[in-house]
């Protein structure tokens, strides 16, 4: 059975409704969750430590902006390591994590703009529904997969919206 680990900041509003997902995920899939919980820099490594320790076959980012803002601190430990992380922005992998999987932000900020120009032509905030991201983007990064010693299926690269060589 594959054992996964997730890495989660429990100061995060959403960490406990993503965390119920993956775990009923890792159920319905027969595979091992670990989770691990960070909110400071420190408790990041100590959280990658403790994954580590329990031989976690990959990890997992959970969405979170101190997360985004720490970036570069998770590609390296992953790096360390050599345990692949898939990771929940494209801005990870393209600066050399292995794979991500999330909203497109340029989409979202394209409808930041639509509804900015909505209310400036008179709508009502209150009378906009509320959107949620439509669009996702895969993309991964073969450098870093042939750094891991990982063959990255091809059926897989044909889904990825961006694969970085």
């Amino acid at each position: 059975m594959a054992v996964i680990g997730v890495v989660a900041n429990p100061a995060f509003a959403y960490t406990e409704e993503e965390t119920k997902d993956v775990l009923a995920a890792g159920r319905a899939l027969d595979k091992q969750i670990h989770i691990a919980t960070a909110s400071t820099e420190g408790e990041i490594d100590a959280a990658f430590g403790s994954l580590v320790e329990r031989r976690v076959d990959a990890l997992m980012v959970e969405g979170d902006p101190f997360f985004t803002s720490r970036r570069g601190r998770f590609i390296a430990l992953a790096a360390h390591h050599a345990v692949p992380v898939m990771y929940f922005s494209r801005d990870f992998a393209a600066d050399g994590g292995l794979i991500s999987y999330g909203p497109n932000l340029a989409n979202a900020y394209h409808q930041v703009g639509v509804y900015a120009g909505q209310i400036l032509n008179g709508s009502k905030p209150a009378n906009l529904p509320v959107l949620q991201p439509t669009k996702f983007e895969l993309v991964i990064n073969l450098k870093t997969a042939r750094t891991l010693g990982l063959t990255v299926p091809d059926k897989l690269l044909a889904l990825a919206d961006e694969v970085i060589e």
